[in-house]
């Protein structure tokens, strides 16, 4: 005992710092009560016990534990009635039989005082009403009251009418209360008592299954009550059914599912008012998550006619119940401004005015309270402010307010759905006018994306109905455009489809045949000569993107990256990525002062032995005209690491490619710089990616495109190539705060008429959206839409010139496709220019406009792709060779 005592002692004060966290820990309400009970410490005791009783209600364990403590404690008539006080509190948490005969008993000890005997009657009487149709309990409280008669020597017929009643009443062991009665009555017992014990005991037979299986099921007994409940509801007595699911709500005190139907069954049959309110109080103190509860309860006081002040108290404590989700708090919110609504004398203003500032407070609650817990306010749809906007054109005649509702559900994301636009329009075409009807209708044919058909069918009808000739030309132009523009949309969203399915097919296929590839490599040995040694030697030093000099000298050429880099920007909008290149100008490549391109030079700064690629990070998107791009990128990259080397990369004739490589003396810089993707440089976003070599890394994928709707962002086309970023800005700003503006340019800095606009957030998209698609800027027709950048896909077939660069005739390949060695083999000498009439012995005629190359720009043995025309026999090489 004394070891509990000190575990008591060291754990009290653990119990009242956890409360001091979180009060409604139940679990410590009852750990906290027991240590204190050990330890002696009533006061505290005390305090705690009422602390628990004020947020839960308590167990009968629980209760009846402390009504002993404060029986003991009782030492004169004033601490009795806190006592009866606290009995009284004790019967109105749970039916508990066993805390009413304790309430019956102890009200017996104080029946010496003035009305004590009518008073202990009375606490007789409503605990009869309680439990005294408890099947297996409710015995023992009818026996204790004809005892209580029997002591006081009553008048016989007391104690007959208590035995009649209690034969009426089917309980456990009531054959021997009729044979106790047949004892004591002197007369026999009554006809009439017999046909009522008779039909009791009927229906006592009816229950005894569903009390066995009470008696043997293991708690809560779920189930087993749930048919008790089911087969009492049949029989149709209430008093029997209200027991039963007391009994119920006793052991399982902590379903809502069981509180919900026990009391819809008060509301609807029962009906009345102690009795259901009761219910519904007891109800959303056992389980204050659950929504639907705090919902009937205001109903329940709306309809037992509740004061004001009562109703706005208990919705107050809902909104502080901590519901699981969202939408419960749109709910409630929904109950009470309709309980608002139907108070509201809308000749007088004041009731109106509580109504308005109540709408206005839910949209801020869910704005802010409801947002920053679930990230979502819950009403997508705005239901309580389309409730609004009709309660202000149906009841208060007040279209101009109405329509400001409407506006902001528009600019919430809603402006896409057509069924939002054909409730507007049918407001309007309720309470409002034709000119605000045909407004709502043109601006639903330009922002739906649903439905649009529906949409335009709508608007053709009301100017078959309403509009003028000028109308419906109007009205046909717009539905004709808007359906034409829906089905390219179609057609574009199908083919994108499918290109994607043949991407994710030629994707599998790739990889399929890439480990076939490695398989078979790795049974082979690896034979290779000193030239290829040191292209090895080079491309681990700057991976596989490096081209190698020998290539550039044999004259091959890579695409012209510029403009396909220009065409992915354009669709990109603010998030284009291009790719580590394939092939790059060797390290070293500059431009000289005269603007001819210099031989490339190896890098004097770094050993082959330094270059990892943990170290390098890959740069790309910068302007093809940037100023001294080494000296700028070492600026900026210098507060991430010590800068080893700036590699910039430039073509051919010595022209900045806008990439380059970026090496640090020590690995852990790289994720730093990684952070500056994005960066502006010289006002074009500047892209920041792994190095990664991808012959060892095949996998690796650098395109991370976002292609997801921006729903933040517009795109906006039409430009004037004369409007800057401060016009554009200015015209902007007058929708929502603009985060960032974005002209889209050419290679060469001149715009295209094109930009990208960042808001703050999705609302203030949406409202530019709708307010500056269609609109005119020095003359030129603006055409704005959310940003929803497309797929990133480049297929091959037969993609023009201009995108690919000029690029070199493919050589033909053989049965094992193209040789790693693209030199000539036929003589020098053969490669002079032939006579376009020159005959062949055989009559065939030699090949016309064969021009002999220099073995730097086309390569030794290169012809121009008009030559070999017709073929040369034998006899013609022999006679080319010994120059005849």
């Amino acid at each position: 005992m004394e070891c509990e005592h000190d575990k008591a002692n060291v754990n009290t004060p653990c119990a009242f710092l956890q409360l001091s966290i979180n009060a409604f820990d139940y679990n410590c309400h009852v750990d906290l009560i027991k240590l204190l009970r050990q330890e002696g410490k009533l006061h505290r005791l005390r305090k705690a016990r009422q602390k628990m009783s004020e947020l839960f209600p308590l167990t009968e364990e629980i209760w009846l534990d402390w009504l002993k403590d404060e029986i003991r404690l009782t030492e004169d008539e004033s601490d009795r009635e806190k006592v009866y006080e606290l009995f009284e509190r004790a019967v109105k948490d749970y039916v508990c039989p066993e805390i009413w005969l304790e309430y019956v008993q102890y009200s017996i000890g104080g029946m010496g005082a003035q009305g004590g005997i009518e008073r202990v009657r009375s606490i007789f009487e409503r605990a009869l009403t309680a439990v005294g149709l408890h099947m297996t309990k409710g015995a023992s409280i009818w026996e204790a009251y004809r005892e209580f008669e029997i002591l006081l020597n009553a008048q016989l017929e007391r104690i007959h009418t208590l035995f009649r009643r209690q034969l009426a009443v089917p309980l456990m062991d009531m054959e021997g209360t009729y044979a106790e009665y047949s004892d004591w009555a002197d007369d026999g017992v009554p006809e009439m008592v017999t046909r009522q014990y008779r039909r009791a005991l009927q229906q006592l037979e009816k229950g005894k299954p569903f009390e066995e299986a009470l008696l043997v099921s293991e708690p809560p007994k779920l189930a087993e009550y749930q048919a008790y409940i089911d087969f009492e509801m049949k029989e149709g007595d209430p008093a029997r059914v209200q027991i039963i699911f007391e009994r119920a709500l006793a052991e399982n005190c902590l379903v809502p599912d069981l509180w919900i139907k026990y009391t819809t069954y008060l509301d609807r049959q029962l009906k009345i008012k102690d009795l259901v309110l009761s219910a519904h109080e007891r109800a959303v103190r056992n389980c204050p998550w659950t929504m639907g509860l705090w919902k009937s309860y205001l109903l329940a006081l709306e309809r037992h006619g509740a004061d004001h002040q009562t109703v706005t108290d208990v919705f107050e404590k809902a909104l502080n119940a901590g519901f699981i989700q969202a939408t419960d708090y749109v709910e409630i919110w929904q109950s009470f401004l309709d309980y608002l609504r139907r108070r509201v004398d809308f000749k007088w203003s004041r009731e109106l005015d509580e109504l308005r500032a109540a709408f206005a407070r839910s949209l801020d609650y869910l704005k802010q309270d409801v947002e920053e817990r679930f990230s979502e306010s819950g009403d997508l749809s705005c239901t309580i402010m389309q409730i609004w906007a009709r309660i202000e054109a149906l009841h208060c005649k007040n279209m101009q307010k109405a329509r400001e509702l409407w506006d902001s559900i528009m600019t919430k994301g809603n402006a896409k759905h057509a069924n939002m636009w054909l409730e507007y329009y049918n407001l309007e075409r309720s309470y409002g006018d034709a000119s605000h009807c045909r407004k709502a209708l043109h601006r639903a044919v330009q922002c739906t994306s649903d439905y649009p058909e529906h949409v335009c069918d709508v608007l053709l009808n009301f100017e078959r109905v309403e509009g003028s000739l000028e109308d419906w030309d109007a009205a046909v132009q717009k539905t004709e455009t808007k359906i034409n523009r829906v089905k390219e949309q179609r057609v574009a969203e199908k083919e994108a489809l499918q290109a994607r399915q043949e991407e994710e097919k030629a994707e599998h296929r790739r990889k399929a045949k890439a480990d076939k590839k490695g398989q078979k490599k790795s049974q082979k040995v690896n034979r290779t000569g000193d030239k290829r040694k040191a292209d090895d030697e080079y491309e681990q030093e700057w991976g596989e993107d490096a081209e190698l000099p020998s290539k550039r000298l044999r004259g091959e050429d890579d695409f012209g990256s510029t403009a396909t880099e220009e065409l992915m920007e354009t669709e990109s909008g603010l998030f284009g990525r291009r790719a580590p290149p394939r092939k790059t100008e060797p390290p070293g490549f500059r431009k000289n002062q005269r603007g001819s391109s210099e031989a490339p030079q190896q890098p004097q700064d770094v050993s082959k032995e330094q270059r990892i690629d943990e170290n390098c990070v890959f740069v790309s998107n910068l302007a093809f005209n940037l100023d001294d791009p080494e000296g700028k990128l070492r600026a900026l990259f210098q507060g991430c690491g010590t800068v080893q080397q700036v590699r910039p990369v430039f073509s051919m004739n010595g022209v900045f490619r806008g990439y380059c490589y970026v090496q640090f003396e020590d690995r852990l810089a790289v994720p730093e710089a990684l952070k500056l993707d994005r960066k502006e440089v010289d006002g074009r976003p500047m892209y920041v990616s792994p190095c990664v070599d991808k012959n060892k890394n095949p996998d690796f994928k650098v395109f991370k495109y976002k292609t997801a709707m921006e729903k933040h962002k517009i795109f906006i086309s039409g430009l004037p190539y004369t409007c800057t970023k401060e016009t554009l800005e200015d015209l902007c700003k007058q929708h929502g705060t603009v985060k960032a503006i974005r002209l889209v340019t050419n290679r060469s800095g001149k715009p295209k008429g094109l930009a990208y606009v960042e808001y703050e957030n999705e609302a203030q998209a949406s409202q530019a959206v709708l307010k500056m698609d269609g609109s005119m800027l020095e003359n030129f027709t603006l055409s704005v839409a959310i940003s929803n950048p497309p797929s990133r896909m480049m297929e091959d077939k037969g993609v023009p010139s201009r995108l690919l660069g000029a690029a070199m005739p493919r050589q033909p390949q053989g049965a094992r496709g193209k040789g790693r060695t693209q030199i000539s083999l036929l003589p020098r000498s053969l490669y002079r220019q032939s006579t376009p009439d020159a005959k062949a012995e055989n009559g065939t005629v030699s090949a016309p406009h064969t021009t002999e190359t220099d073995g730097v720009h086309g390569g030794p043995g290169t012809t121009s792709p008009d030559t070999q025309s017709k073929s040369l026999s034998n006899e013609d090489f022999a006679r080319m060779l010994l120059k005849k």
